[in-house]
Parts: C-alpha cells; structure tokens; sequence
C-alpha cells in the first residue's frame, strides 16, 4: 500500500482490479475543503487513459511489475510470438494487445514484456528502432525546401515521412514514441 501523497510519475498501481500506470500527478490544496490528487492513469490492460481524483493520503494498492527483455521471432494471423532470451521459453501476444506496436516489430527485435502475476500485459519498445525502407517516392526536382519530406514504407509496412535525400535500401532510425524519422542509420 502506498499513500496518494507519495505518487510518481511511471509509478504501478492497483484501483478498483484493474492496474494502471501514473502518467501524471497533481496535489491541489484549494482555498476551501480538503486537499486531494489529480491523476491521469493508464490502464495496463486496456491501454486506455483516464482521468482519477484521491483524497490527499488515501491509501492505494501497489502493484508489482515485472519485465522480462524477450526477442520477437514471428507473428501468425493475429498472434505474434516472443522469446526469453535466457532460458528460451515462448509466451504469445494477441494483435489486439499490442496494436500499436506491431509497425515496429520485425524479427529478432529484442523488447520488454510485461507481467502482472503470471498474466501478460504488453510489451515496451525500445526507444528507436533502425529498419530498411523496402519503398519510397522519388524526389521532386526543384522541391528544395528546407525540411522537404516524403513519404517512404519500411520493411513491417509502415509508412512515415523521410527527408528527399534518403532512399530505397537505405537503413533509418525510427523513434518509436512518435513514428518519426529520426536519422539514417
């Protein structure tokens, strides 16, 4: 158990059986009434945000997390599979649990999956991930306006914004917070 007042941000806890994620904390102390925490929680399950009110020092269940780095072999229909890397056991994700994810993932991609209790919850990228772009739009003659981009797919079929000067086979960096071009890789 933990107190509202000692909330941090990426902190895990447990709220009405359901596990969620402190994205943002407020203490407000108004003028008339007591005090209490303003809270933005992600939902470890569903993925989904919302917005959460406690008293000032209520107290809350914490929830313990545990990581495990794994490699990502292969996907099938809409299960993708992972491996332990150090004692080779395999657990499975559904599409629908790591939906964002997927235009990232390509093969022997190591990432953090995530447990609570034995059940699994989804899966942390890792910052920035290289992968070689299969095709692109050629660039315009002329279009030599600073910070010119066009669009170029990767090797998992994603589509993103390029600058002109790279081009088909080439290898990019790719920020996995924002989908976007980072540099060449």
């Amino acid at each position: 158990m933990i107190s509202t007042n000692d909330f941090k941000n990426g902190m895990t806890i447990e709220v009405d059986n359901n596990i969620y994620t402190i994205l943002e904390f407020q203490h407000v102390k108004p003028g008339k009434g007591p005090a209490f925490v303003r809270t933005k929680l992600k939902n470890l399950r569903t993925g989904s945000t919302i917005d959460k009110t406690f008293n000032a020092g209520v107290k809350v269940g914490t929830a313990h997390i545990d990581k495990k780095n794994m490699q990502f072999l292969y996907s099938m229909s809409d299960t993708y599979y992972f491996m332990d890397m150090t004692t080779f056991e395999q657990v499975e994700l559904k599409k629908d649990m790591i939906e964002d994810s997927i235009k990232y993932l390509k093969e022997n991609l190591e990432v953090e999956v995530i447990f609570f209790e034995g059940e699994l919850l989804g899966l942390n990228l890792p910052d920035k991930v290289t992968m070689k772009i299969t095709a692109s739009e050629e660039a315009v003659k002329g279009n030599t306006t600073s910070g010119a981009m066009k669009d170029a797919t990767v090797e998992t079929g994603y589509t993103l914004k390029v600058p002109l000067f790279v081009g088909e086979g080439e290898e990019i960096v790719i920020s996995t917070k924002d989908g976007k071009y980072v540099s060449r890789a």
